[in-house]
């Protein structure tokens, strides 16, 4: 499948701040499931840093506006060619062992509900294959977490989403992470594209997932949020501990200032 990408990110501010400094995770790596045809990230009046791939396979950007500041505008535009790979992640090239994916951060940290949630859906299951487990972890967190635009915010943890009883897919990836470091799984958050859900819906939004490491097969993606393993639909950007710490764009503002943000995701499919 052929896939388009617009992706527009601007920040308006109240008042002029002294400068900009972002980290982009904004360009996707190269592997069997996607290929890159074109991309492109614009951020106009700024210097923008040597690209780096850091030990996680992802590509990195540093990009900084040293004057005053009112506005800025990040655009992606890209084609990229995808292959459905079952979810397993293959010729990602990373020096990232899996088991520092064990590490709990403040938004993965597992609360009573969670780790009930892993002992109910894991009875009688230890001895099952990793993948059977990894499987019904996914599975069990679609169940727990109704999928519900608005019924959290984008600080909220895994704990907080269990309390709140649905979520969207953040928290659907981040229960999963917890989940699976209870079940002694390797788990991190993944942020990218998604150009429809399993019944064609069309889904003009950035998108996020849990990948869990299976011994004897990798890294495997799953997405509790539309009960599937990634496919052709999805673009693969970069990794992390959490949504924060896989965030496309991070960023420091020198100086301070009421802060607008608008965010326009545009991924169609073209004929072949």
């Amino acid at each position: 499948m052929i896939l388009t990408v617009y992706h527009k990110t601007s920040y308006d501010f109240a008042s002029p701040v002294g400068g900009i400094l972002q980290s982009h995770r904004l360009t996707p790596a190269k592997c069997e499931a996607q290929k890159i045809i074109e991309w492109q990230v614009d951020v106009p009046g700024a210097v923008m840093g040597e690209m780096f791939r850091d030990g996680a396979g992802d590509y990195i950007q540093t990009v900084s506006l040293r004057m005053p500041v009112t506005s800025i505008e990040v655009t992606v535009r890209g084609i990229v060619e995808t292959t459905d790979t079952s979810g397993i992640l293959r010729g990602h090239r990373e020096r990232v062992p899996p088991r520092a994916y064990m590490r709990d951060t403040l938004r993965t940290e597992p609360n009573r509900a969670i780790r009930d949630l892993v002992d109910e859906t894991l009875h009688g299951k230890q001895d099952a294959p990793e993948l059977e487990r990894a499987h019904l972890l996914a599975a069990a967190v679609a169940e727990a977490l109704p999928y519900r635009p608005g019924a959290t915010h984008a600080h909220t943890t895994a704990a907080e989403a269990m309390s709140e009883g649905a979520g969207v897919c953040q928290d659907h990836a981040q229960v999963l992470i917890a989940c699976a470091h209870l079940a002694d799984m390797p788990a991190r958050y993944v942020s990218g594209y998604l150009n429809a859900t399993e019944d064609g819906t069309p889904h003009e939004a950035s998108h996020a997932w849990a990948e869990i490491y299976v011994a004897g097969l990798g890294w495997i993606g799953f997405d509790a949020s539309n009960k599937c393993c990634p496919n052709e639909h999805y673009i693969r950007l970069g990794s992390g501990l959490d949504a924060e710490d896989a965030a496309p764009i991070r960023g420091l503002v020198l100086g301070g200032a009421a802060e607008t943000l608008d965010v326009t995701v545009v991924i169609e499919a073209q004929q072949q």
